[in-house]
Order: C-alpha cells, then sequence, then structure tokens
C-alpha cells in the first residue's frame, strides 16, 4: 500500500541527548524504516551515525554512551520521496565551511528542487547526493556569505524554496527548528526538564516523558541556544494547509497532529461514514491496523457489533524465506488470516482507512469469499484519491491511483464486494477540528503550493488504470 517518509526529534540541554533522541526515533519508527541517524554536538564538533534500516539495528550502546557524545542531540528517520535509497542519501545531511558545523534533518519534499539544483549548479555548487534537503543546505550557505548570522541565512533560504518542509538544523551550538509556511507537515514542541525537544509526533515526547508544548505554527523559526528558546517568523503568514492524511493515516493514533490527537479523529471519521452509508449487516471489522479506530467509530455509531475477525501476525519481517510458486497470495496471508468462523454465512461491513492501489484488498476480500462470507460492504474512511501528491506522500502518479480513472462502481466490482462508499470531503472536514486548515489535493486537485513547470510536465498525465482489465 502506501509507505512512510520522514520523522524528526531533537533536543537540547541533556546529558543523555544521544539516547533520548535514539528513543525518540524509536517511537516513530512507523514514519520510516528506510534509513536512520543521530548528530550530536559535542561543544567543538558534530558526531555522527547513520545506517540502512531500522533504528534498533543502526544504533549500539557503544554509540549511544561513548561516540555520540554532547548535550546537543537530533536525528532522523527516512523513507525517500526525494533521492534514492542509499547511504549517502540517509540524513541528518551534515556541512563543514569554515567554522561553521552544519547538520539538517528534512520531513517534506520540495517542488522547486530541480530548478533550484539547476540554478546553484551553475553557479559552481557541487552536489553529493540527489535529496532536496542538500539543496537546502547549499542555500544557506550561499545566503550565509550575504547576511550576518545563521538564522538570517536560513531564513533566506527558506524564502527560496517551495513545499512542505519541517526541519531540524543543528549549528554548531544552536539547535533550530523550522516549518513551512503553510505548516504541511507536522513539527510539535516539547519539554523535559530543563531541556527543549522537537519532534515529527508527540508519541515520541510520551516515551521519554517530556511535556508537550505546542505545534510549530506556519513560517515560524524557533532557535535555542544557551538553554534559552527564542521564536520568530521568516515570512508572512499563509494560510494553514496541513495534510490531512496525518490525521487519516500516517501518524500513531496515540499522537496528537496539528493539535488533534488522532485516535479521536479516526474515531469521528468512522461514525461520519457510519451515518453517510448505513448497511445491514452482522458485524463491523477493520483490516489491522490502519482500519481500527475508524471502523470503533462506525460500529459505535451504527449499533453494529465490532469484531475482530482478522488477524495480525506482528512477528513479520521486512524479510522472509520466499514461497515457492504455487503458494498464491502469500505475502497477503502471511501478514494477516481471518478467523473462519467468524466469516461464514456472514454479511460484514469492512472498514478501511484508504484505498490507493486496490490490489491487497481485493487479496483480502477474496480471501474472505473463499471462506464463505454472505455480503462484503467496504466503507472507506477517507475520500477517493485521485490526484498525486508532491509534498511528501508516497503515491506520485495517478497511473497507480485506482480511483483517479475509476468509478466507486467499478472499483467494487473489481474488488468483488456488494458495496463501497468513500467517505465525502466535506464529512471528512467534518471528522477534524478545523475546518479551513488542510490540504486536500489528494482528493480534489487543488495544489495549495504552486507545482514547478518541469513536475507539471513529467506528473500530472494520467495513465491507464490498473483495472482495466476487470472492468
Amino acid at each position: 500500500m502506501k509507505k512512510e517518509y520522514c520523522g524528526l526529534f531533537g533536543i537540547y540541554g541533556s546529558k543523555e541527548a544521544a539516547r533520548m533522541t535514539y528513543f525518540g526515533l524509536y517511537a516513530q519508527q512507523h514514519r520510516g524504516q528506510e534509513s536512520a541517524g543521530i548528530v550530536t554536538w559535542d561543544g567543538e564538533k558534530i558526531r555522527e551515525q547513520k545506517g540502512m534500516g531500522l533504528v534498533a539495528d543502526v544504533f549500539s550502546e557503544r554509540h549511544l554512551s561513548k561516540e555520540l557524545k554532547g548535550n546537543i542531540a537530533m536525528g532522523h528517520i527516512r523513507y525517500s520521496t526525494t533521492g534514492a535509497s542509499l547511504i549517502r542519501n540517509a540524513q541528518p545531511f551534515i556541512v563543514r565551511h569554515g567554522n561553521l558545523r552544519l547538520a539538517l534533518a528534512h520531513n517534506g519534499n520540495l517542488v522547486n528542487t530541480y530548478e533550484l539544483r539547476r540554478e546553484l549548479e551553475q553557479n559552481g555548487s557541487i552536489f553529493q547526493t540527489t535529496m532536496d534537503t542538500e539543496v537546502i543546505a547549499h542555500l544557506i550557505i550561499k545566503f550565509l556569505h550575504e547576511t550576518d548570522s545563521i538564522e538570517k541565512a536560513i531564513a533566506e533560504a527558506c524564502k527560496r524554496i517551495r513545499g512542505a518542509f519541517s526541519m531540524l538544523i543543528l549549528a554548531n551550538d544552536k539547535l533550530i527548528a523550522i516549518k513551512d509556511p503553510n505548516s504541511v507537515r507536522p513539527l510539535a514542541l516539547g519539554r523535559v526538564g530543563d531541556s527543549y525537544v522537537f519532534a515529527s509526533e508527540t508519541c515520541a515526547f510520551d516515551l521519554v516523558e517530556a511535556e508537550y508544548l505546542r505545534p510549530l505554527n506556519p513560517g515560524e523559526m524557533i532557535v535555542v541556544q544557551d538553554g534559552k528558546m527564542s521564536s520568530t517568523h521568516y515570512c508572512d503568514s499563509q494560510p494553514k494547509r496541513q495534510c490531512i492524511f496525518e490525521l487519516i493515516y500516517f501518524a500513531r493514533p496515540d499522537s496528537t497532529v496539528f493539535g488533534d490527537v488522532v485516535y479521536e479523529r479516526r474515531k469521528a471519521m468512522g461514525a461520519m461514514l457510519a451515518k453517510e452509508a448505513p448497511v445491514d449487516a452482522d458485524f463491523v471489522m477493520p483490516f489491522p491496523d490502519s482500519g481500527n479506530y475508524a471502523a470503533v467509530g462506525y460500529s459505535q455509531e451504527s449499533g453494529l457489533p465490532l469484531e475482530l475477525a482478522m488477524i495480525r501476525n506482528h512477528y513479520v519481517g521486512r524479510t522472509f524465506i520466499q514461497p515457492s510458486q504455487d503458494m498464491r497470495d502469500f505475502s497477503v496471508r502471511v501478514k494477516l488470516n481471518p478467523v473462519k468462523s467468524m466469516v461464514q454465512g456472514k454479511r460484514i461491513v469492512i472498514v478501511e482507512d484508504s484505498i490507493v492501489r486496490g490490489t491487497t484488498i481485493r487479496a483480502r476480500v477474496k480471501k474472505l469469499r473463499e471462506l464463505g462470507a454472505r455480503e462484503i460492504h467496504l466503507r472507506v474512511s477517507c475520500p477517493p484519491i485521485k490526484h498525486p501528491c508532491y509534498y511528501g506522500i508516497d503515491f506520485s502518479s495517478k497511473g497507480e491511483l485506482i480511483a483517479a480513472n475509476h468509478s466507486p462502481e467499478d472499483i467494487a466490482r473489481f474488488l468483488g464486494i456488494e458495496s463501497l462508499h468513500y467517505l465525502t470531503i466535506p464529512g471528512l472536514v467534518d471528522s477534524v477540528t478545523a475546518d479551513d486548515a488542510w490540504c486536500l489535493a489528494c482528493f480534489d486537485g487543488n495544489y495549495p503550493i504552486p507545482l514547478a513547470d518541469k513536475m507539471g510536465k513529467d506528473c500530472l498525465e494520467a495513465t491507464p488504470g490498473i483495472i482495466k482489465e476487470y472492468c
């Protein structure tokens, strides 16, 4: 299905800065399993440890207790949206320029990376990676020669970049946190003892017993130095366009994101689904874990019992011995398996958080049919995803989006179900706290941040749908 993108954690003023950052990243592992990195400032230099894979595999006790010294640290976990899956693209990205030691960690995606990179290369810049994060680093150094402080240089660089970005920057003894002008990606401020902390999600604060203070505001820059925090805005305020997919799918349910408690919002989406599309059935069930919380809301609103009739294997790793050719649908069965006695002869409402390509759900529905399900009705707690995301979510072309080229009726036939209903856009907005603060581009095609010409030419054309041969 979808793939996660990136998570950030930073802390200033802790004797256990590296260890706290390790646990902060560990709590946010769901946001990226491709690579992980931690950098620290020991008073003289930046120390770093980066690697491919999960947080627990990249860092050892030796790294945390002996090598990553210093009371300032920040870390990053990555799923690539710009740049290949290579160790040189792992973050934080480090720059050494004169007496300045700079480390950058970025969550989001720039839409003008290509044109900025071309401009910088024409002026002599040499790039070592394919990340948009390195473009930001080059801009900061460029403006550092034209201003009298690192804060001003960062502000000028942020005025040049377009897209979604939440960033942490370690500049010698300063820890700097930045939000883009539209606040597309989450970043929160907290405190533990005398230390300030930053994280993409508040579940990281919970693990390190930090107090959640507030989300960063659009266009805000927070600088922590000598134990003191200051806040400025590097640009005029813009309308908030927060990524609503954080609440639908990406964030952990125990997090507070953009000021909303994720668990409560997902329940509200499920309840709204029950109001919009009731169905006479025997029970409601999710496909764990993504549909769990919307299914609770649907059950409570509809009065239908909630059953966990699909069991997830929590011990499936990233790799496993591959089955032989005659073991069909193995990749589906190894993760989820239905309780057979619950399914036979039953009318079932399945609640799912989203449908991107549809192939995984189709295989699961097929298994329920084989076990004798009499009726299967699918309720989806977000609207149809019809448009690519250019701000950091991994569905980047219309050709892979099943709803971009096919009606709900066609999709229902492809999936082999009696009925299908997506939550409407008004229903989704009514399920969250703010009514006019969201990026809904993947649903309605209204991109709040203008796209670059090259991106438009390459990506906006629709391609043949995945279910053509079935409909």
